[in-house]
């Protein structure tokens, strides 16, 4: 189901919506609405031992499963500004991103399509601890620094994408 499915009258004047694939427009007022993927900015933390810094998740989805910090941007908030805000929030971690890894897709919510759930375009980026006090907060029950050989499997990871991701680190750090 698309996040507009479902959609029939405008939220402003509650007059009639015209339909397309991902645009809903209101001939009365002029309200238009777009089905976006959401974007969300993500860190790979390595630390001095080479170990990658993982988050329990305290919420759902995917509650109790290992996941990368990061998260959602605020409307109008830069990527990097939100790596930042997000790994702070959640590992109370100050970060300085530095390489960006790359882009990928997925589905926030129940795996694959459907009710209540929403496409997200998942920008990740290496950083590096500059400061604070590791602690787990916000929607994070627990953080834990896991060296390559000791990645919880494919199936205790959170969300396609971070399988994907944490997979490609790992191609990237294999031992000679």
């Amino acid at each position: 189901m698309g996040l507009l499915d479902g959609w029939r009258f405008c939220p402003r004047c509650r007059g009639a919506l015209e339909v397309e694939r991902g645009r809903v427009a209101c001939s009365a007022c002029g309200f238009a609405a777009y089905a976006n993927s959401a974007p969300t900015a993500c860190a790979l933390c390595v630390d001095e031992g080479g170990r990658l810094l993982l988050v329990r998740r305290a919420g759902e989805p995917f509650h109790g499963f290992w996941d990368l910090p990061g998260g959602f941007l605020a409307e109008g908030e830069h990527p990097l500004a939100a790596l930042r805000r997000e790994l702070c929030e959640e590992t109370g971690l100050e970060v300085e991103p530095e390489e960006l890894l790359g882009v990928w897709m997925d589905w926030y919510g129940d795996e694959g399509e459907g009710a209540g759930v929403v496409a997200t375009l998942n920008l990740y980026w290496t950083a590096r601890v500059v400061g604070g006090e590791a602690r787990p907060a916000d929607d994070v029950s627990e953080l834990r620094w896991f060296a390559r050989d000791e990645l919880p499997a494919a199936e205790e990871l959170a969300f396609t994408n971070v399988r994907e991701v944490v997979s490609a680190w790992r191609g990237r750090h294999e031992h000679p």
